[in-house]
């Protein structure tokens, strides 16, 4: 049994027009709110073995906030591979986490998130930035999280739903 928990990006700032979308920041909401998802997992006792995190700005200081906050002192990997790509590439890309890890965060954008979300679970769920799901799969290996296996949502957390 793998735990995994998907998290939209925290919210970004549009501010500076002229910069590439891969390179957005946060803005002063999404710096408030990853921290607090943060100190949920903590608080929940969820914080993760793995963190895995698309490239962009966005997503890697919103990992760091999460992380920090959580207490998380494992590895994250940051990839290109999860930024703006359908679901079945983000599989393909968790389905190279080492099987040592139970539970994975993974950090991406929409739609490709609520995608994901639909097609592991066969729910439909939007995700505002910075909420967390936490799933359930029944594999043994992530290798195996490629051939589509049910998840069971446990959990779902928005930023706006908490205290």
């Amino acid at each position: 049994m793998k735990t995994l928990l998907l998290m939209r990006h925290a919210k970004s700032s549009w501010k500076d027009e002229s910069l590439d979308d891969h390179d957005r920041p946060l803005n002063k909401r999404g710096k408030r709110e990853a921290p607090r998802m943060g100190e949920l997992l903590r608080d929940q006792r969820l914080v993760p073995d793995f963190i895995l995190c698309s490239s962009a700005r966005r997503a890697r200081k919103t990992a760091e906030c999460v992380a920090f906050a959580a207490g998380f002192r494992g590895e994250t990997r940051i990839t290109s591979e999860l930024y703006m790509v359908p679901p079945g590439r983000i599989l393909e890309v968790l389905a190279e986490t080492p099987p040592i890890y139970s539970s994975v965060l993974l950090i991406a954008h929409n739609p490709s998130l609520e995608e994901l979300f639909e097609r592991l679970t066969n729910q439909s769920r939007g995700f505002s930035t910075a909420a967390v799901a936490r799933l359930q799969l029944d594999v043994e290996n992530w290798s195996q999280i490629s051939g589509n296996p049910a998840a069971t949502l446990v959990d779902f957390w928005q930023p706006r739903g908490l205290n």
